[in-house]
């Protein structure tokens, strides 16, 4: 009994920092109705703040956050996944519903704030969504590595330990996706479609990202895989996706993160990960530490 109540106090304590550290902001959010980015960024730094307080007063050794940087294999698939299971809903959303790419929502504010008058588009493709993704990339991961160190970094490997990749995956997924309930429900953290369609869509492609973030944190033994897939997938899709697609009509139902585009294929990813993943993930195992 002893060893059990001791190895639910972290978990306890990351639950309880994670609610009071976040309840205020996304309170915050809800009053004023939006999340401006400086809400955003204090919102995505609660989990990461809660790990490293559990850490700190229950004596955990902070290099169990997975501070190791990884294999490079590692490094390529975060940075590449977002892309493999993104563009295809776009350019399908694009191609079967009429007037759902426009391109001109992001070329030409970019175009004007460098103050090129001659071939606007071509300047977006070729300057500026290459910059976008190296350079805004860098920048979100201030922010992703707030989020990626509460969820992957602190609560992966120890539920993980008992839950194996599968219950680990779908319970991390869960308590990630109704974290941003408020901001979604009460703010303007949303496509604008219904509120059960796109909880549903967003929960079901939280959870499916769960589990590719799960295989990356185990597979991988440190978290900064996820937190490069988290600030790619931020800019790709929020940054330059989403800004170069239709706002209104049918297209908020297939795209963005409350569409049921990326449901379906990061859905797809969980059931293949789920199926195939077997590799035991040597020297993560916390049971000592949780």
């Amino acid at each position: 009994m002893t060893d059990a109540r001791s190895s639910k106090r972290p978990l306890s304590w990351f639950l309880f920092w994670l609610v009071a550290l976040s309840a205020p902001v996304s309170a915050l959010s809800v009053a004023i109705g939006s999340e401006p980015p400086m809400i955003s960024r204090m919102l995505m730094w609660c989990p990461g703040t809660a790990a490293l307080l559990t850490c700190f007063i229950c004596r955990l050794d902070f290099r169990s956050l997975g501070w190791a940087w990884p294999r490079g294999r590692y490094v390529g698939w975060s940075y590449a996944l977002p892309w493999l299971y993104a563009i295809p809903v776009y350019v399908a959303a694009w191609l079967l519903i009429p007037g759902a790419f426009q391109w001109e929502h992001f070329s030409a504010p970019l175009a004007a704030t460098f103050k090129i008058t001659s071939h606007p588009d071509a300047f977006a493709a070729w300057f500026g969504v290459p910059t976008t993704m190296v350079f805004i990339v860098i920048g979100t991961l201030a922010w992703t590595l707030g989020e990626e160190l509460g969820w992957r970094g602190f609560l992966v490997p120890r539920l993980y330990a008992r839950w194996g990749f599968r219950g680990t995956s779908l319970a991390v997924g869960l308590l990630w996706a109704v974290w941003h309930y408020p901001v979604l429900l009460g703010a303007d953290y949303n496509a604008g479609t219904p509120a059960p369609y796109a909880i549903a869509c967003f929960t079901a492609m939280v959870v499916g990202l769960s589990f590719v973030m799960t295989w990356l944190r185990m597979a991988s033994g440190s978290v900064w895989p996820c937190v490069i897939l988290h600030a790619v997938h931020n800019t790709l899709v929020q940054g330059v996706l989403d800004a170069s697609t239709a706002t209104n009509g049918r297209a908020p139902y297939i795209t963005t993160e409350f569409g049921l585009g990326m449901a379906v294929t990061l859905g797809v990813c969980a059931i293949v990960l789920a199926s195939t993943w077997r590799r035991p993930p040597a020297g993560t195992s916390l049971d000592s530490q949780a």
